[in-house]
């Protein structure tokens, strides 16, 4: 049978009080397995306002609906309002995500600073970050995390290393085709094993070639019709989107995977599937991907 897995980033405050509860019941409801990576951190949502000058991101932010999506009060966390600590915050929340039988993981400390700056950052800023989320998770759930997903799939090169050096299992901070090991520049072991994103995000479509909220699965589900080739799908959610306004759009996403015949999963057990020894080995690069503005992390070929 494929596999399916469902990764689920959480980049807000509201997404995580919201939009959390509601895809936990979601997923409840159609037996699903899924991966929850939360913000950790402070929510300052407001400080994106300065990607306006990132080429492709107006566009992206009139097909999708930003405000609708997040709201304004969000929209001025760490800018006119105080940026809300979601881990401290919200901790039994996060814990009860955990105890309803999902996998929970890190996706970042602080979500805006760490996908604005993280590629242009040296080993020293970007351990710093890793470690305040990796203890932060620790401090509420009483153990390590074995997962880590980076927000907008920005990372660097010390990034991938420190995932080694914080025990993490495996990680899934790219975007690809298939599995695979990460590498230096000389070809050695860099991290940990990587479980890339396969399919376009909701709001990578959402307003190009006449796909809007009502018919986007289809777009989907015809991509998904033939398994691939190593029985394995992984797509990336938002707790903002697909567990809010589009949440009649990601069940009938489910309904058709199951009718597709895809067991629907966490990463982790989609990952414990795999012989992580054998995986392909590639050095990782920045670059684009159509619906998505600016660069983020790909396999090389």
């Amino acid at each position: 049978m494929p596999l399916l897995a469902l990764k689920i980033d959480v980049d807000t405050w509201r997404g995580t009080r919201e939009g959390v509860p509601r895809l936990v019941t979601l997923l409840q409801k159609h037996q699903a397995g899924a991966t929850f990576l939360f913000s950790l951190g402070p929510d300052h949502t407001g400080r994106a306002i300065k990607r306006v000058f990132r080429p492709g991101f107006l566009n992206k932010v009139s097909r999708t609906s930003v405000v609708e999506h997040y709201g304004i009060r969000t929209l001025l966390y760490g800018t006119l309002l105080p940026g809300p600590d979601i881990g401290r915050r919200e901790a039994a929340l996060l814990r009860s995500v955990r105890d309803a039988g999902f996998e929970v993981g890190i996706h970042c400390w602080d979500h805006i600073r760490w996908q604005d700056y993280v590629a242009g950052k040296d080993a020293a800023w970007t351990k710093c970050e890793m470690r305040r989320a990796a203890d932060r998770f620790i401090e509420i759930f009483g153990q390590p995390a074995q997962t880590h997903g980076a927000a907008g799939w920005q990372m660097n090169e010390a990034a991938y290393a420190c995932e080694a050096e914080l025990g993490l299992h495996y990680a899934s901070d790219t975007r690809g085709t298939v599995p695979f090991q990460p590498v230096d520049a000389k070809g050695g072991k860099l991290g940990v094993p990587q479980l890339p994103t396969t399919l376009p995000t909701l709001d990578e479509l959402i307003g190009l070639d006449g796909w809007n909220a009502d018919n986007v699965d289809q777009c989907l589900l015809q991509l998904t019709q033939q398994p691939p080739a190593d029985k394995l799908h992984v797509y990336t959610l938002h707790a903002e989107l697909e567990g809010m306004r589009l949440a009649t759009t990601f069940e009938r996403l489910l309904h058709g995977w199951q009718r597709q015949g895809y067991r629907l999963v966490s990463c982790a057990d989609a990952f414990a599937t795999l012989n992580d020894e054998a995986l392909p080995r590639r050095r990782v690069t920045m670059g684009e991907i159509p619906g998505r503005s600016g660069k983020l992390a790909l396999p090389a070929d």
